[in-house]
């Protein structure tokens, strides 16, 4: 029997009653009712419930989740998804550099790698609760996280108790490296070169919408994503694609679609972030649209450092095109200080999921931005110190490990400037599903990004 993930009524009401209670809706009514019916919770990691429900538990889901989008938010006018009231919120939203420097082919080659080099660390432990990470990794000595996970000497007991993720351990584990496999964190990359190829730095939402219908496979997609794509077939057009019946609207699939928006507006983070506005709210609203502009600025900012510790620079970039008084502004915030605060990594990890775990699923934005904005800072800008700390925090970790290896990488500059241990497994070449780009080699990309940038002339900044 086919379980189709994320879209089943049935699994998709108890991500939303959670995400009701998150952005500011009283749900507890339409909870209670489900619950007296006999409905069952979300599924805590997989996309579906194993079995299906009766007809009548999945048309009172289909109604419920209706009512709960009426639900008015107490949250509504600090968590904006429109633009220019985001825009108005953000007393400081950042002006162009005057001149911006253009950052050279290797540089890009180098943001690539590191996007590719993370999500790999990352993808054997996704899913995997936070103490399988740390058991796993410490297994084989190699806790702190230092390297590629590895299944040589791990026992089988360690393993039958936190098995490696299913879809990835044959082609992830430090043994089984053949070239960089296929994942969301490089197709929606590959997606967003080919959006801006066709339509220029002027695309829409709908542009957007049509690429993916064109180019992305419907089995290629996960959570808000696979919604606003059904929401499509039927006819929805977006931005309500992002709204109807979605409760992963907060989740982190719009982050994960940033970083071209970014490198493509060097110098110019709000140029980013309005260009990562337009591509989120196909698929997402408020704090999920804000960690994707979020991290464009913060690497738009990146492209342009000139060393190491302009991190720290780059992360207050990236607050300033974010609504102060969000949720995800405040968690940000808050990580940032752990990092700061503590020397040790795994206390700042302790603290974050004391602080979220208990009331966001490990998909959700909100506490995976507050973790990469804490791997970074802890790590000041070192590349593999930052890739290491994001995956061992777990939740989202091969997400979590692209978008930090991204922005470190950028700040390394070249592909030099990566250990060969983490690069020369990846054997410069990509799998994917997406257009003609499988077999492509990072140096390709790369030229490919930088050509991009470069049909785009600056904006210049306000003069005084």
């Amino acid at each position: 029997m086919l379980r189709l993930t994320w879209v089943q009524p049935e699994d998709l009401i108890g991500h939303e009653l959670r995400q009701a209670a998150l952005d500011g809706r009283e749900p507890s009514r339409i909870a209670a009712r489900w619950r007296a019916a006999g409905g069952r919770e979300a599924p805590l990691r997989a996309g579906a419930s194993p079995e299906p429900t009766s007809r009548y538990l999945r048309t009172l889901a289909e109604d419920l989740l209706d009512e709960l989008a009426d639900l008015p938010s107490r949250l509504a006018d600090r968590e904006p998804t429109d633009l220019a009231r985001i825009r108005a919120s953000c007393p400081s939203w950042p002006a162009p550099a005057a001149s911006p420097a253009a950052p050279a082919v290797s540089r890009y080659e180098a943001a690539w790698l590191g996007r590719a080099v993370g999500c790999l660390l990352g993808k054997p432990v996704e899913k995997l609760p936070l103490e399988g990470i740390r058991l796993l990794a410490a297994a084989t000595g190699n806790r702190p996280l230092n390297s590629y996970f590895t299944a040589k000497g791990v026992p089988p007991e360690l393993l039958a108790a936190h098995p490696w993720n299913r879809r990835s351990a044959p082609t992830s584990l430090a043994e089984n490296i053949d070239g960089m496999p296929e994942d969301d964190d490089l197709n929606y990359p590959l997606l967003d070169l080919l959006l801006l190829q066709r339509h220029g730095r002027d695309f829409t939402t709908t542009d957007v919408a049509r690429l993916w219908l064109d180019e992305l496979p419907a089995g290629r997609t996960f959570t808000a994503e696979r919604v606003a794509y059904r929401n499509l077939l039927l006819g929805i057009e977006p931005p309500h694609t992002a709204r109807h019946r979605n409760p992963f609207r907060e989740w982190i699939g719009a982050l994960i679609r940033a970083d071209v928006h970014g490198w493509t507006n060097p110098g110019d983070p709000g140029a980013a972030a309005e260009q990562a506005h337009r591509d989120a709210t196909l698929t997402h609203t408020a704090n999920g649209v804000y960690a994707a502009m979020f991290t464009a600025a913060v690497v738009a900012r990146a492209a342009v450092a000139t060393a190491p510790d302009d991190m720290h620079t780059c992360l207050r970039t990236g607050l300033t095109v974010v609504p102060p008084r969000s949720r995800l502004a405040e968690a940000v915030r808050h990580a940032v200080q752990l990092a700061r605060v503590h020397e040790d990594f795994d206390t700042v990890v302790d603290e974050l999921h004391a602080t979220h775990a208990d009331t966001h699923h490990w998909v959700h934005a909100v506490p995976n931005t507050a973790l990469i904005a804490a791997a970074l800072t802890h790590a000041d800008g070192d590349f593999t110190g930052s890739i290491c700390r994001a995956v061992s925090g777990g939740w989202d970790t091969d997400s979590n490990g692209a978008t930090a290896g991204s922005v470190a990488a950028l700040l390394a500059g070249t592909p030099a400037a990566l250990p060969d241990r983490w690069t020369t497994p990846l054997k410069n070449r990509l799998a994917t599903s997406v257009a003609d780009f499988n077999g492509t080699g990072f140096d390709a990309l790369a030229r490919l990004t930088h050509d991009l940038t470069h049909q785009h002339t600056p904006r210049e900044a306000p003069r005084p």
